[in-house]
């Protein structure tokens, strides 16, 4: 039987003798149920395979968060390196070590 069997099922039952509340709860879940199905559907993620893939994309995104949080900090390196550099340029120069040496 199917979820659309089901769901018409128990609104028939609920018409037929009332709206109990174990009928009520039963067809709000199933509905829900069915819901959820045509939504992934819709989604292209109804399929067997669609854990396999999403678990993919977690991965993925994984390894694109550690490559930019890298070049983040490997931008932040280079850029302290060369401002290190250029401070140590400068007291060379207000030194005058370049007299020194020439």
């Amino acid at each position: 039987m199917t979820r659309e069997d089901m769901l018409a099922r128990l609104i028939a039952q609920a018409d037929a003798q009332g709206g109990d509340l174990v009928t009520l709860r039963a067809i709000v879940e199933e509905s829900s149920e069915l819901g959820a199905k045509r939504v992934l559907d819709r989604l292209g993620l109804g399929d067997p395979s669609a854990q396999d893939d999403i678990d993919e994309l977690r991965e993925l995104l994984s390894a694109w968060r550690d490559a930019k949080a890298s070049a983040w900090k490997a931008a932040v390196e280079w850029l302290t390196r060369g401002v290190l550099a250029a401070l140590l340029i400068g007291i060379a120069v207000r030194l005058g070590v370049g007299e020194m040496l020439g």
